[in-house]
């Protein structure tokens, strides 16, 4: 070996570099000793390198490292062979030793085993003798020795690491025995045995089954009340496992009081995995409705709203997904005035699922409760959904507008800032938005039901009149109702057959977005201009034809659209033009004061032009008809200024539909 590099000695004399180069020769086999087998030489011994760069290592050290890692690996193949052999050959004696009447040798061969199966290739000679497994299930049963226990209880889990000692756990009819440890007074077993649980949950098929008939979800929800974090996370994801897809399950889980100490652990956890785990069993939980009452009434909405400040984002998830399954039973729920405030930040959030969840919590919370209404609207909520209906209209995602839809339907109406509401809708852009959402073609018929409430609702304030029109919406509504009436006609004709373009989704259907349609008009009719431009749009045909329907619902709000249309002469003309005369005569004897009253008032609008006989005639038929019907009040004489949509409707069927275990 020589020092020089490029003709250069380095400042060393030829006869330097000679020696140096003589010293380097003769060390060359101890070098690579030192690099390969260090543990050979004496402490201390030190050999020169030739290393000029001390970032550039020589063949010799680079090959150190990885020799030593190779003869690791040699080694460790030597000693797993010679487990696995070791445990081969002690497998049957430690059965007989497990099976023996006394006590104390039960106990040392507990020990022997615990030992045994803490190695890799120990485990799997032992899961290739069922016959030892068959011991340690023998011994469990009759050990009162609590270190025994233990000892049993630390094989079982360590065989539980390995997929072969999964399936011989499960085979051996291990389960109903660590079932009956969970009752053990020593915490550890509890908690090995727990642990062996959640491995056979994760992993084994079937274990599910067996441990629900050993009664585990009982003995699991029990624990519940154990004051130790982590071993609640453990048992909390074990009750997770078993209850997804099984009302069984999750009603066991109630009735023994789960529902009450989740929501107890989690208003006082700092556990980050805890709370997660409680949130996804929560959630799961949340779909049934015995555990939804359970929940709501532990005061679980304010606790779970206090969580969605966390930063763990996957439990803030779990967080939303679970309030928004317990939010239909939770409309009269009080003290919620801080969740909906944290719900309508979220609703500015990027994540489209939490959004979604948000708007659907606020679409539930507002329903008919007039304070979370009032609430929501000072906070922002109107701006905030706004918000949300406007991205999903420039993303394509009509589908998830629904809930932000159905939640401004709810604020626009029935509180003392309803009025606040609707004009604030106006304000910030959103009558050309909404109005949009009802151009053809008709597809999303829940979307398209929320719009149209929200449109009625929108036209009860005087000031957004004018915007509503100049949005094409009368043009959209006579269309739809038109659209509707068509479809339901065909459907009836066909002996209720359905056509696949315009199925029910959801539970809509065409008569119902027909009602709703004409209840808008009839709202927005209250303007002379408006009424002009429904006439205009040829919808009294349609109109009248309604009036055959079956429906009561359908059949009074078209009746008080008729009645507002006849206010004009012209409007009057186009209606008795178009045959009303006889349907209206027959409509005025209806059991509904409603319809009776409408009816009466657009025959008599209808009469205006026909000669005084006529008139003093048909006065007296429709005094008479009154007279009959005294049970009415004198709010339904009041048929000009009736709401025939003044109801909301519990948003349960939407909730439904994200009510799931996933």
């Amino acid at each position: 070996m020589t020092s020089y590099q490029n003709g250069e000695s380095y400042g060393f004399t030829p006869q330097q570099i000679n020696d140096m180069n003589q010293q380097l020769t003769q060390t060359r086999t101890q070098r690579v000793r030192a690099a390969m087998f260090p543990e050979t030489l004496e402490t201390g011994t030190s050999f020169p390198y030739p290393q000029l760069d001390p970032n550039n290592p020589t063949a010799v050290q680079r090959l150190s490292e990885p020799s030593q890692m190779l003869k690791q690996a040699v080694t460790g193949l030597v000693n797993y062979q010679d487990d696995a052999d070791v445990a081969t050959r002690a497998a049957p004696e430690l059965t007989k030793l497990l099976n023996d009447r006394d006590p104390a040798v039960v106990a040392r061969a507990a020990v022997m085993t615990h030992q045994l199966s803490k190695k890799e290739a120990c485990r799997i000679a032992m899961c290739n003798s069922p016959q030892l497994i068959a011991a340690l299930c023998g011994c469990i049963q009759t050990a009162d020795d609590p270190q025994t226990q233990l000892n049993v209880a630390s094989a079982l889990h360590n065989l539980s690491k390995h997929r072969a000692g999964l399936v011989v756990i499960y085979k051996c009819g291990v389960i109903p025995l660590l079932i009956r440890l969970l009752g053990s007074s020593v915490e550890k077993v509890v908690f090995l045995s727990m642990s062996c649980l959640h491995n056979l949950l994760l992993h084994q098929e079937g274990s599910k089954v067996a441990i629900r008939q050993a009664g585990g979800v009982v003995k699991m929800t029990h624990l519940l009340k154990v004051n130790n974090a982590k071993f609640l996370a453990l048992t909390t994801d074990c009750l997770q496992i078993l209850a997804y897809g099984e009302l069984e399950t999750k009603d066991e889980i109630a009735a023994a009081g789960g529902a009450n100490e989740l929501v107890r652990i989690m208003s006082s956890a700092v556990y980050e995995k805890l709370l997660w785990t409680c949130s996804r069993l929560l959630k799961v939980l949340s779909v049934e409705f015995k555990c939804k009452q359970v929940i709501v009434q532990s005061g679980g909405m304010q606790i779970l709203g206090a969580l969605l400040n966390q930063q763990n984002k996957r439990l803030v998830s779990n967080c939303l997904w679970t309030l928004r399954n317990l939010s239909d039973a939770s409309i009269k729920q009080e003290n919620v005035e801080s969740l909906i405030q944290r719900l309508v930040k979220l609703l500015a959030s990027q994540d489209l699922n939490w959004v979604t969840c948000a708007a659907g919590i606020l679409s539930n919370l507002t329903c008919n409760n007039s304070r979370n209404k009032t609430i929501c609207t000072q906070v922002g909520g109107v701006e905030g959904l706004l918000r949300v209906v406007h991205q999903c209209v420039d993303n394509n995602l009509a589908d998830v507008s629904e809930p932000a839809v159905c939640a401004l339907r709810h604020l626009t109406a029935r509180h003392p800032e309803c009025e606040n509401a609707q004009n604030s809708v106006r304000r910030h852009g959103g009558l050309p938005l909404i109005c949009g959402l009802l151009e053809p073609p008709f597809r999303n018929w829940p979307v398209i039901k929320a719009v149209v409430g929200l449109v009625r609702n929108l036209a009860l304030s005087a000031g957004n009149v004018d915007g509503l029109r100049q949005s094409n919406v009368i043009t959209h509504l006579c269309s739809l109702v038109q659209y509707a009436h068509g479809v339901a006609q065909q459907q009836s004709a066909g002996g209720g057959a359905q056509s696949p373009n315009v199925d029910q989704y959801d539970g809509v259907t065409m008569d119902e977005i027909v009602e709703w349609g004409v209840g808008a008009l009839h709202i927005l009719a209250r303007d002379s201009t408006n009424r002009a431009a429904i006439r205009s749009l040829g919808l009294v045909p349609t109109l009248v034809q309604i009036l055959y329907s079956q429906h009561v619902n359908v059949t009074r709000v078209t009746c008080g659209l008729l009645n507002e249309l006849s206010q004009d002469f012209e409007g009057a003309r186009v209606i008795e033009s178009e045959g009303a005369t006889q349907p209206l005569q027959e409509l005025i004897h209806h059991t509904d004061p409603h319809i009776a009253s409408y009816t009466a008032a657009v025959l008599y609008n209808m009469s205006s032009d026909k000669p005084a006989e006529y008139i003093k005639r048909l006065s007296v038929d429709l005094a008479n008809q009154f007279v009959s019907n005294r049970q009415y009040d004198d709010s339904t004489r009041n048929y000009a200024l009736h709401d025939p949509l003044g109801i909301e409707v519990t948003d349960n069927d939407r909730v439904d539909l994200f009510g799931s275990d996933l």
